[in-house]
């Protein structure tokens, strides 16, 4: 979220950038400037009356000490209305604060610099990759649904007699591979300073606001409505809100969390296609990455996270790409978002695996998460940054179908200490 501060410093340039997400903020920054503009008169009403009162007040006693009783009881008179009045003047702050407030959740962050102008991915910046190497013997590659079905690997159609469709079935040596990924990713992350967390896989709605899912994302969320809980989306949002209404010193930074999770999407109007299979679900394992920074490391620090699940993506050994998103194609909290696409040979198209974010202070705001530097008084708001590292659908799809050979699917060498087996068939 936006603050009050950086609205009325930067209007023009916010209302400016916007327009990049296409977002037109022009009548609601105005009436956020309005607003403040009648909070602030009430609070110097509020001042001058609290002032008045205070040396009435004072003036009460001495009236009293010198006999002057009907003097003084007349002062008291006045004191009852001004404090009426005091308290009129702060309740219509109070409303004020409310309305601003509204609108503030309103207005998405303010993209990057770097942010190219686009509304859909194909105007996305490719920034760079390793790309794959077409062969012959490429043609006629199964899908990865095909080939689950072949080796018994994924029941799709159990999860749908189970839950429905989105929540697959893994079993025997997939089940092992799930479970073989997700404990490399999160060796990975150690082994980078990353310290684990083992989160609730239920938030409330606090925590859904102070990460930005609720009130922008809420129809994508799953609602345990009795307890108004809601099923995690990513690890972010508990990770993330580990933080909320805290204050660090800035010695703390970098503050780097991982954590592995389930994450339950509801993906409500995705069909076709591009949903078959692994390539779009309900519920499915992901690795995160959290990362709280002084402001002014930030965008280093955003740098360094995509070198690192960049690295995560070479030891698999699978062709990706890295591409940096236009501002029709950001999410509403992020500043600036790299994507990570594998490609996939038998689909024949590129298959996002990650991405990684910088919300500079957007996510802070609303977490109230604030630094002090060294010996000073005032508070900074820190930035946030996440990203994916890795989730695993795609992942998964694109190593069976990249891999496959006619003895079954071949395990990259550095996933085999981890499943025990170098083919999954």
């Amino acid at each position: 979220m936006l603050t009050l501060q950086q609205i009325e410093q930067n209007s023009e340039q916010i209302v400016e950038r916007l327009k990049v997400k296409y977002f037109d903020a022009s009548a609601i920054v105005s009436q956020i400037i309005a607003l403040n503009g009648d909070r602030k008169k009430h609070i110097t009403e509020s001042d001058l009356l609290q002032a008045e009162m205070n040396q009435l007040s004072k003036a009460i006693g001495q009236m009293f000490q010198q006999g002057q009783t009907q003097e003084a009881n007349q002062a008291k008179a006045k004191t009852v209305e001004l404090k009426n009045q005091i308290k009129d003047s702060q309740t219509k702050v109070e409303q004020i604060e409310s309305q601003i407030q509204q609108l503030l959740v309103q207005i998405p962050n303010v993209p990057h610099i770097s942010v190219p102008l686009g509304r859909h991915a194909e105007d996305n910046v490719f920034v760079r990759g390793n790309y794959p190497q077409v062969e012959i013997n490429d043609k006629g590659l199964l899908p990865h649904w095909e080939l689950t079905e072949k080796y018994n690997l994924i029941d799709f159609e159990l999860g749908v007699k189970l839950t429905g469709a989105g929540f697959p079935v893994y079993k025997g040596k997939m089940a092992k591979l799930q479970r073989g990924l997700i404990q490399f990713f999160l060796d990975q992350a150690v082994e980078n300073g990353y310290d684990e967390v083992i989160p609730p896989l239920l938030v409330n709605e606090d925590s859904g606001f102070g990460t930005g899912q609720l009130p922008d994302k809420e129809g994508q969320m799953y609602h345990a409505t009795v307890d108004n809980l809601y099923l995690v989306p990513t690890a972010e949002v508990p990770v993330t809100n580990i933080y909320r209404d805290v204050i660090l010193n800035a010695k703390q930074f970098p503050i780097k969390n991982t954590a592995y999770t389930p994450c339950f999407r509801r993906e409500a109007g995705s069909y076709g296609k591009d949903v078959r299979g692994l390539n779009r679900l309900h519920q499915f394992d992901k690795v995160e990455i959290v990362r709280l920074e002084h402001p002014d490391r930030s965008y280093q620090t955003l740098e360094e996270m995509v070198s690192y699940v960049e690295n995560l993506i070479l030891k698999l050994e699978l062709p990706y790409r890295i591409i940096r998103l236009c501002g029709g194609d950001m999410s509403f909290t992020s500043a600036l978002t790299y994507d990570f696409e594998v490609y996939s040979k038998a689909q024949e198209r590129w298959l996002e695996v990650s991405s990684v974010s910088n919300f500079e202070s957007f996510q802070a705001s609303r977490l109230k998460l604030r630094f002090k530097e060294e010996g000073q008084k005032n508070t900074q708001l820190a930035h946030t940054l996440n990203g994916s590292a890795l989730a695993l659908p795609r992942i998964v799809a694109a190593l069976l179908e990249n891999n496959q050979t006619p003895e079954g699917i071949v395990i990259p060498k550095v996933l085999r200490p981890y499943v025990g087996f170098d083919i999954l068939n």
